[in-house]
C-alpha cells in the first residue's frame, strides 16, 4: 500500500498542462526572477542607475508646471495643476508600459519558448510586474510634491490610490494576454495597441478636468466615459492625491465608488476573457514565433 501511494504521488502530469495564471503563481520564484533580471537590464551600464527613475518624474513636474501650467495658464485655472497633470499620468504611464510591454512579451521571449516549457502567462504578467516597479519612483516623486504642498493622506485616500493602481494593474494584464497572444500570429496587433496607448491619456482626464466632458456629451457617453476603468482609476487617484489640497471648486466625479468597483469588475471580466483566449492560441506559439 505505501509503495502504491508512492507511486501514486509520483504520477506524471501531461507534459506542458498547466493551470493558467493560478500556475504563473504558482511558481512565483521564476516569475521574481524574470521581473528581477528585466529590472537589472533597465539601467545597466548606467552611473546613477535607479537614480534617473525619481529625477525623470521631477523634470517632468516642472516642464508642465512651466509649459502648460504658465504659458497655457491651467496653473490659474486648476489648483495644484502639476499635481492634477501629474498624479494622472502616472496611472496612464503605469498602464501603457504594462499593456505595450506585454503586447510584445511573447514575441520578445520567442528564443525562451521555443526552447522550454513554462507558463506562458508568465510573460504578460511579468511585463505588469516591472511596469508597476518602475511606476514605483513616479509615484514617490508626486507623494513627496503633495506633501510638499500640505497633502494629509486619509484611509479613504490611500484605498483610492490602492484601488487606482489594482485596477490598472489587472486591466493590463488581461489586455496584455489577449492582445499578446494575438500579436504571435497577426503582428498588426501591436500597431492597434499603439493606437489605444496614444489615445488612452486624452480618453481619462488626465490633460483637462471631468467637469469640461460633463454636460458636451449625450448622457449615456458621459456614463460610457466613466465607466472605462482608465478614467477610474485616473479620478481615483486625483481623489487620493490631489484633492485632499483642498483646490477651489473642485469636484468629484459622480457616484466615483460605485464607478471605480464597476471598473474593478470590468478589468476582472477583461482578465477572464484575455486569460480564454490566451489559452485558446497557446497551441501555435511555438510553431508561429
Amino acid at each position: 500500500m505505501q509503495q502504491a501511494r508512492t507511486l501514486d504521488d509520483q504520477r506524471l502530469a501531461t507534459p506542458g498542462a498547466n493551470r493558467g495564471l493560478l500556475e504563473v503563481f504558482r511558481q512565483r520564484h521564476l516569475l521574481s526572477l524574470i521581473v528581477r533580471k528585466e529590472v537589472q537590464i533597465r539601467y545597466r551600464g548606467s552611473i546613477f542607475g535607479w537614480l534617473w527613475s525619481y529625477v525623470k518624474p521631477l523634470v517632468q513636474f516642472f516642464v508642465f508646471f512651466v509649459a502648460i501650467g504658465v504659458f497655457l495658464g491651467m496653473n490659474g485655472r486648476v489648483d495644484f495643476f502639476p499635481i492634477y497633470l501629474l498624479s494622472g499620468i502616472t496611472v496612464v504611464t503605469f498602464f501603457n508600459e504594462a499593456f505595450s510591454n506585454g503586447t510584445r512579451s511573447l514575441v520578445d521571449n520567442a528564443p525562451l519558448i521555443k526552447k522550454i516549457y513554462l507558463p506562458r502567462e508568465m510573460f504578460p504578467i511579468a511585463s505588469m510586474l516591472i511596469a508597476a516597479v518602475n511606476s514605483v519612483p513616479q509615484i514617490v516623486v508626486v507623494v513627496a510634491i503633495s506633501l510638499f504642498f500640505g497633502w494629509a493622506p486619509s484611509v479613504a485616500s490611500i484605498a483610492a490610490i490602492l484601488l487606482a493602481l489594482t485596477i490598472i494593474a489587472i486591466l493590463a494584464s488581461g489586455l496584455g494576454l489577449f492582445f499578446g497572444s494575438i500579436n504571435v500570429t497577426f503582428r498588426d496587433a501591436q500597431s492597434f495597441v499603439e493606437i489605444i496607448v496614444m489615445v488612452a491619456v486624452w480618453a481619462s482626464p488626465v490633460m483637462y478636468e471631468w467637469t469640461q466632458v460633463a454636460g458636451k456629451v449625450p448622457d449615456w457617453l458621459f456614463v460610457l466615459y466613466r465607466l472605462n476603468p482608465i478614467t477610474s482609476a485616473v479620478e481615483l487617484f486625483h481623489y487620493g492625491l490631489w484633492l485632499p489640497l483642498e483646490p477651489k471648486n473642485a469636484e468629484v466625479v459622480p457616484d466615483l465608488w460605485v464607478f471605480s468597483l464597476t471598473a474593478l469588475a470590468i478589468s476582472l471580466v477583461i482578465l477572464a476573457v484575455g486569460q480564454f483566449v490566451f489559452r485558446r492560441l497557446e497551441g501555435r506559439f511555438a510553431q508561429d514565433l
